[in-house]
């Protein structure tokens, strides 16, 4: 399995294009800006997009991925999207987005017959098998909104996980710690001298990062996401000076990751 890294900025400004992860070539892993970065040939690939949460920085392309390649997908018969995501964050999309009023509702367009998304809901620890060489576990987090981050796993039960968007949460690193884990994606969108805001936004900063990776015995590929533009620098300083076994690096947009390397 290849991912490849659409978007991982915690907003935008020039460069930086927020959450979205490509799998091989027909799944999305959050559906932010990043999903920009693909040609029409390329989003018309497109057959499932997993979603973590509500938030607009991981949603609001999923409307426009489906009014892009409505015409396209109709003419090849293609099914619908499938928009995999918690009942909270199907409903909050059913009632915030595609309601007439800020997008068209591509769950009933071009037709309630055949539409161009189809919602569909899983919940904490489902494993939903893509096919045999993949299968996605859904994990536990702890945000302002219902959410989940995503394991992905290959036929021979290597692992690459992506936490979403979350605060500390033992439930996470407990399974972390089950799987045979190759690379993690896990978020921390402030620095310290802002860990009154992490808090109460319930994301991670530095220190409380080094506190959840310390509950990873075994070293592995860890890489930061959804620090906000111009913050880079600032925050992977900080994650630099922490202690741990872990192969710590920012993630960057356009890279490619293999699980199993």
């Amino acid at each position: 399995m290849q991912i490849r890294i659409l978007g991982c900025s915690g907003s935008i400004a020039a460069g930086n294009r927020t959450t979205s992860f490509l799998l091989d070539d027909d799944v999305l892993v959050d559906a932010g800006t990043g999903v920009g970065e693909l040609t029409l040939d390329e989003l018309v690939c497109i057959d499932h997009v997993f979603v973590s949460h509500s938030h607009l920085d991981h949603v609001l392309a999923i409307g426009l991925l489906a009014d892009s390649v409505k015409r396209r997908r109709a003419a090849a018969g293609r099914p619908p999207i499938r928009v995999h995501a918690l009942p909270e964050t199907l409903a909050a999309l059913q009632t915030h987005v595609f309601n007439g009023v800020i997008w068209p509702d591509f769950t009933r367009l071009p037709s309630p017959e055949q539409p161009m998304l189809e919602f569909v809901p899983f919940a904490v620890g489902d494993r939903l098998v893509l096919d045999p060489g993949r299968t996605v576990e859904v994990l536990p987090a702890s945000h302002t909104v219902p959410a989940v981050g995503f394991a992905l796993v290959d036929a021979a039960g290597r692992t690459w996980a992506y936490s979403g968007d979350t605060g500390p949460i033992p439930a996470l690193w407990r399974r972390l710690a089950q799987l045979d884990l190759r690379a993690l994606i896990v978020e921390t969108a402030f620095g310290d001298d802002e860990r009154a805001l992490a808090d109460v936004s319930l994301h991670l900063c530095p220190a409380l990062l080094r506190e959840e990776l310390a509950q990873l015995q075994r070293p592995v590929d860890v890489y930061i996401t959804h620090i906000k533009p111009g913050m880079v620098d600032a925050v992977m300083s900080e994650i630099a000076a922490l202690p741990g076994p872990h192969r710590v690096r920012a993630l960057r947009s356009g890279q490619r990751l293999v699980l199993g390397d």
